[in-house]
């Protein structure tokens, strides 16, 4: 039988009784320097999340994605369903970096940058603790049966939870919508947009059962990215500790003369938002929050003691190992990252340039006609598809490089110049018309250009022409 309710089975979850029913935490407020710097970074996010799909640079929205039109902006730069693998690239990428940093820091984006962590952080939670009070006025409230007081107070933190909700999805739909066209459809009648607003019914829902009620379950329970962190670390990773040397034997189990410096107030447990014992070492469930650094520096401060009996620290360094910083492990992920963001590099430097692909007719290689004037002409049919990326119209003419082809070869088709729309694909036909006397046994290659209004040569293509031997 456990001394009191925070001393369980160390396979049991604070977040849950012996049934397994869930049981809900009301962790303790606390201050300190490290609730200051996250209280700090976490409205920096929330700030910038909210604000972003206002901007906008060069005509656009900073960061639009337009899934509908398949059109997806970022920094005045628009990629399209044909640069889906530079998604792959970007995806890559954050695998990797993510593995990098929790290489060196452990869990620091579950506890800095996860929005799980920072709306419920930064605002449901804080509402709940204006609305109900403190930590044991929450819990007392909970406990207490269905009275006016229970039902005022509840219905007042729901509905500003609904609130907070309600912008949270508007804003989000803002990056895929975009912002001020957001703002107008807002004024309309749901009916003129029932699909959109049926999207942020279902947006505002679940970020109400998530922020409001499901909360540190989604990173028990969900959150793949804690599933794969003891993959990711290892002895000399950055975490949240407690130092068994200096804190063991705790008080009241050994003589007051031999006893270290943890008092066993279980500070540090209340303050959990996930209900762990961080004096256990390190587990599964601690998303780094730091909120059991600042709750036990506190109380080593009343009791006239150094703080940073639970701190930032590695697992080699608590048994008085040397760290090491980076090991092959982080020199991998760092390789990997710089690969995946030199390719990305590179392809978005070739990203407003025209992609063009020739095919040749089917059936038949070649054909021949004869004119009225009894010259033989050979035509070589080619069907081009072209993929621009720029965001802008262009005009585009097909014309053949070399003067003597120019001179020999007509290029037959239906515009030239040929149209191009800002992130389109499009088809077009050409003939290649020519004497066979042009051709060398039967073959020859000719280069044809893709030419702007202003000159400028966009590219270039090989072109294989054929015809009969002479």
């Amino acid at each position: 039988m456990a001394q009191n309710r925070f001393e369980l089975h160390e396979e049991r979850l604070a977040t849950t009784d012996e049934k397994g029913h869930r049981v809900y935490l009301h962790p303790e407020d606390v201050s300190g320097k490290w609730k200051t710097r996250r209280t700090f970074f976490y409205r920096a996010l929330i700030g910038l999340y909210l604000i972003l799909p206002w901007i906008h640079f060069q005509g656009k929205q900073i960061i639009l994605l337009d899934i509908p039109q398949r059109e997806f902006t970022f920094f005045g730069q628009t990629f399209y369903a044909h640069d889906a693998p530079l998604f792959l690239l970007v995806l890559l990428a954050f695998v990797f970096t993510m593995g990098f940093i929790t290489s060196l820091w452990g869990r620091v984006w579950c506890g800095w940058a996860c929005p799980q962590t920072v709306f419920i952080d930064a605002i449901y939670g804080k509402i709940e603790r204006l609305i109900e009070g403190k930590s044991r006025q929450r819990q007392k409230l909970d406990q207490a049966p269905w009275n006016f007081e229970k039902v005022w107070k509840k219905s007042l933190k729901w509905g500003l939870f609904l609130i907070a909700s309600l912008h949270i999805s508007h804003s989000f739909l803002g990056y895929f919508v975009g912002a001020r066209k957001l703002f107008w459809i807002t004024m309309s009648p749901p009916q003129e947009h029932m699909t959109l607003f049926f999207i942020m019914l279902f947006l505002t829902g679940l970020f109400l059962f998530d922020f409001g009620w499901f909360r540190e379950q989604f990173c028990l329970i969900a959150c793949p990215y804690g599933r794969l962190q003891s993959v990711m670390m290892d002895e000399d990773s950055l975490v949240v500790a407690y130092d068994p040397i200096r804190g063991e034997p705790r008080r009241g189990t050994v003589e007051k003369s031999d006893e270290g410096d943890c008092i066993n107030c279980y500070h540090c447990v209340k303050a959990c938002p996930t209900g762990i014992d961080i004096r256990r070492g390190t587990q599964l469930e601690c998303i780094a929050c730091t909120n059991c650094i600042d709750a036990c520096d506190e109380i080593m401060l009343k009791v006239g003691k150094e703080p940073g009996l639970i701190r930032y620290d590695t697992e080699a360094a608590l048994e008085g190992k040397e760290t090491k910083r980076f090991k092959p492990r982080s020199f991998i992920y760092l390789g990997a990252i710089t690969l995946v963001l030199s390719i990305l590099g590179y392809n978005l430097s070739q990203a407003n340039n025209l992609k063009v692909t020739l095919i040749r007719g089917t059936k038949v290689p070649y054909r021949e006609q004869v004119l009225p004037d009894g010259t033989k002409q050979v035509r070589n049919l080619y069907r081009i598809r072209l993929d621009y990326k720029g965001s802008t119209h262009k005009e585009v003419l097909f014309r053949l490089k070399e003067k003597a082809s120019q001179e020999a070869v007509e290029l037959i088709t239906p515009k030239n110049p040929f149209p191009l729309d800002g992130g389109r694909s499009r088809n077009a036909i050409m003939h290649f018309s020519f004497k066979p006397n042009f051709l060398s046994q039967g073959s020859k290659t000719v280069i044809l250009q893709f030419v702007d209004k202003k000159e400028k040569i966009l590219l270039e293509k090989e072109v294989r022409l054929v015809g009969p031997l002479n």
